[in-house]
């Protein structure tokens, strides 16, 4: 079976500005890849490429073992950063719409429509025009427009920008759903908390060049614990005596619980074996590094210091000084 999504040195330039550099990516059939790196990095126009929206200057792209996306179009959904519905139609008759572009029509299309509307709470706006909706509720009826024909391939840009925490996870248990069904997944984000709770795979990209490609399991073995989180059960309790367990580098609050980084060299097993003997915990864990911590390492080298890398934090949380759509 061929691969859903094959890029092999794409390269895609604006001007003097190197949007996309000689960029390789291999996206198996079935998988979850969580596509991230601060806004500006050349994610939407990676994307836009893989959809034929627009062209590399040089390299090869195979989509759904076709060399366009054009000639697989009614098997993939996508969500764009950019959103947009018909603003003066109903809803119900937007998403019929959409699904008959993608080849999908019968008598049952309408009450397929509705019930899609009910599992994300807008049941009762069928016959709304689609301007009636708030932004968050529009973004809810392009998901169901991108994944209402089930396909093969879903490419979601930013699906989560601009949505309350409970969207949020309703969206993110309908992504897992689609998975289960076994359509490939891509989608991009700069929040890399929800990149960690959903893919299996991470591909990382910073100004235009891939930085890391690998399953989510192999980046966090390969990172070793630097700190506990420990959380004493007496929330009053005197902690100068954990200061003193050997391997304990440094011990600061956070909320009810505390992060003890680690000394270098000290065996975590230990430090955690010695805390929790010393003190009843009413929780105490390993803590490896974020997804966060591993950007920033990997481009903190070309950083130079401390403060670019704290810029560089600040960008992925604020979701960066530049608009996507420009790269």
């Amino acid at each position: 079976m061929t691969d859903a999504i094959v890029l092999r040195k794409v390269t895609k330039t604006f001007g003097p500005k190197v949007a996309v550099r000689d960029l390789d990516l291999v996206v198996p059939r079935g998988a979850l890849y969580g596509f991230i790196g601060p806004n500006g990095a050349g994610k939407t126009t990676s994307i836009r490429i893989i959809l034929s929206i627009l062209f590399a200057d040089r390299g090869d792209v195979e989509v759904l073992g076709h060399k366009s996306a054009l000639d697989a179009k009614d098997k993939i959904g996508y969500l764009p950063e950019e959103r947009g519905v018909y603003k003066k139609m109903k809803v119900c008759d937007f998403l019929v719409y959409i699904a008959r572009l993608k080849g999908l029509d019968g008598p049952d299309l309408a009450s397929r429509v509705e019930r899609w509307l009910e599992r994300v709470g807008l049941g009762d706006t069928s016959r709304k025009r689609c301007d009636e909706l708030s932004k968050g509720m529009q973004q809810k009826v392009q998901f169901i427009g991108s994944v209402l024909h089930e396909p093969d391939l879903i490419i979601l840009d930013e699906p989560f920008s601009g949505l309350d925490p409970i969207s949020t996870r309703q969206l993110r248990d309908l992504i897992l759903e689609q998975h289960q069904r076994g359509a490939t997944i891509l989608f991009s984000t700069h929040v890399m908390v929800t990149a960690e709770q959903l893919c299996d795979h991470i591909v990382m990209i910073h100004d235009g060049q891939k930085v890391l490609d690998s399953s989510l399991a192999q980046i966090r073995n390969s990172q070793a614990v630097r700190a506990l989180w420990f959380e004493p059960l007496d929330a009053a309790a005197e902690l100068s005596s954990l200061r003193k367990v050997a391997g304990v580098k440094h011990i600061e609050r956070n909320g009810a619980a505390y992060e003890v980084t680690l000394a270098d060299g000290a065996d975590p097993s230990d430090t955690l074996r010695a805390i929790a003997g010393l003190m009843p915990a009413a929780r105490i864990e390993l803590q490896r590094p974020t997804l966060e911590d591993v950007f920033v390492e990997i481009v903190g080298a070309s950083a130079g210091s401390s403060e670019e890398a704290a810029r560089l934090r600040e960008r992925l949380r604020n979701g960066g000084a530049h608009a996507e759509a420009r790269r």
